[in-house]
């Protein structure tokens, strides 16, 4: 029974892991896309936005996409391109 435990929460930490470190841009923030109409333009387009997050080198959502899956995505600031997401 502990292996199970063991198992999911390794499971876990990696599915964790795997977003952390993840590097959007190099670019200092005064290249970077104004977060509220980087947020804006993202609901004119569809998504629903539940958190909206400034991580060291990208934009974060935690949302619905335009077919209302849950997202989790990594945009580049500077260029609005999506860099790395999960989606369930």
């Amino acid at each position: 029974m502990l292996g199970k435990y063991l198992i999911a929460l390794t499971l876990g930490l990696t599915a964790v892991s795997a977003f952390a470190g993840t590097t959007c841009t190099d670019q200092p923030k005064e290249k970077w896309q104004k977060p509220e109409s980087f947020r804006a333009s993202l609901e004119q387009s569809g998504y629903k936005i539940q958190r909206f997050k400034i991580d060291d080198s990208c934009y974060e959502i935690y949302g619905t996409d335009t077919e209302g899956k849950k997202v989790e995505i990594y945009f580049d600031p500077v260029t609005g391109k999506e860099v790395k997401s999960k989606r369930k």
